[in-house]
């Protein structure tokens, strides 16, 4: 018996075609591509929320309420879920699905700090200018938060020598680099 062959063109390939495959640099990276994908969608959703709580905060806190108000407070999520229901009862305009984006941006920007003295030093006297998330996320050396409150002292900072001191103890422990 006689065997034939399959024309070329006929026959299945069970492999892409050498030049049809990406080349190996980018299938090995192809992961490493896809989490810099889906990390810039949520970083780009993650802006979108807070660009849409801010105006929500203009729209439906400011309305009422100063800024200052809202800066002095510091609270967790469970003090600001419990703040804005309250508002929202007392006829504040905030849709339902707005109210964990707004409380996420609040906690993110005005959320707690520990106690300790100092605390209401930072509140009162450093978030005219700051919000506390710059506060919580500027880990410095005690050397770097004498520094930088010398700095906010040129800019027009009010403290005195005792507040200095007491404020600077303050951020170098909570916000020390550990």
């Amino acid at each position: 018996m006689m065997r034939t062959r399959t024309p070329a063109h006929l026959r299945t390939r069970t492999t892409a075609h050498p030049r049809t495959r990406a080349p190996a640099h980018l299938r090995t990276r192809a992961p490493l591509i896809a989490a810099v994908c889906v990390l810039a969608l949520a970083i780009a959703a993650s802006a979108q929320d807070a660009d849409k709580a801010e105006r929500t905060l203009n729209n439906s806190c400011q309305s009422c309420h100063d800024l200052r108000r809202i800066q002095v407070q510091a609270m967790d999520e469970g003090g600001w879920t419990k703040t804005v229901t309250t508002m929202i009862d007392k006829g504040a305009k905030i849709a339902k699905d707005d109210v964990p984006v707004l409380v996420d941006y609040l906690v993110e920007n005005h959320g707690p700090l520990p106690d300790g003295a100092g605390k209401s030093i930072v509140l009162n006297t450093c978030t005219q200018c700051h919000d506390l998330k710059r506060i919580r996320l500027g880990r410095r050396s005690p050397e770097e938060w004498e520094e930088t409150l010398f700095s906010m002292l040129n800019e027009g900072a009010q403290l005195t020598d005792e507040e200095f001191a007491t404020v600077h103890v303050y951020l170098s422990r909570h916000f020390g680099i550990n």
